[in-house]
């Protein structure tokens, strides 16, 4: 098992930036890759980044490329999301992921573990 716990969501306006972080505990990190979906309200989850186990790797939603950086560091545990450039249409609950593969993972289905969520908000 693989627990994911997210932080670092809150508000912020238009224009500016936030780093999440997920911290994983269970079975090896390294193993896994890992991955940031969102959701936004009224909306389904969708696929935002993902990496693979050792960081060589990068997939980037077409939206988010340029804006956002996926990073990890295998010695912490943890994955991150660099976020700038924010839009009001990047207000979601972000959820941290893992699983076995990068690139399948921006395929939902290939997801083995979900963290519970940061609420991120943009406002105008």
């Amino acid at each position: 098992q693989v627990q994911l716990v997210e932080s670092g969501g809150g508000v912020v306006q238009a224009g500016g930036s936030l780093r999440l972080s997920c911290t994983s505990s269970g079975r090896a990190f390294s193993a896994y890759a890992m991955g940031w979906f969102r959701q936004a309200p009224g909306k389904e989850r969708e696929f935002v980044a993902t990496i693979s186990t050792r960081g060589g790797s990068t997939y980037y939603k077409d939206d988010v490329k340029g804006r956002f950086t996926i990073s990890r560091d295998n010695a912490k545990d943890t994955v991150y999301l660099q976020m700038n450039s924010l839009k009001p249409e990047d207000t979601a609950v972000y959820y941290c992921a893992a699983g076995y593969a990068a690139q399948a993972m921006t395929n939902l289905g290939r997801v083995d573990y979900w963290g519970k969520g940061t609420l991120v908000t943009v406002s105008s």
